[in-house]
């Protein structure tokens, strides 16, 4: 079953289970599909990577946003946020743990042959392919820093 057909199997029972919450994140999930699949020059579709992407972004957008009204103290808005991340989060791969990520990242520099901070990029775009999904881009990023600076 594809994400979209996933998703709309999921929108109609959070309609009749009557989970507002969970509806607003789904037919957010949903628009970004649509969207994707009528951009100009898409003949095929989504791809899985594509809609892994999407997924991706709709939930560093919510949290951007989370972290946003937690600072203005708009706890209100902030759930909200988080609850939509909460709903998006159910439709990505597990996320590593930090200890994980760097066992990951630790292979990733040997199989490169990275030395030090100067071959930051040649780890990251491989780090970043073998990753998507599984961990965040910050973080990723921080500790191949911590890594190479070691």
């Amino acid at each position: 079953m594809s994400l979209k057909q996933q998703i709309d199997a999921d929108i109609k029972s959070a309609m009749l289970e009557k989970r507002k919450d969970d509806l607003k994140a789904l037919r957010a999930i949903k628009s970004m599909i649509l969207l994707a699949e009528t951009e100009k020059g898409n003949t095929e579709g989504v791809s899985e990577d594509a809609e892994m992407k999407l997924l991706i972004k709709a939930v560093k957008q919510r949290r951007d946003s989370a972290q946003i009204y937690k600072e203005q103290n708009r706890e209100d808005l902030y759930a909200i946020e988080m609850a939509e991340v909460e709903v998006i989060e159910k439709y990505l791969p597990k996320q590593l743990s930090e200890e994980e990520v760097k066992a990951e990242l630790q292979k990733i520099i040997a199989q490169v042959g990275a030395t030090g901070p100067q071959d930051m990029g040649k780890v990251m775009g491989t780090a970043t392919k073998a990753l998507a999904g599984k961990a965040d881009g910050k973080t990723i990023s921080t500790l191949v820093k911590q890594l190479l600076t070691a």
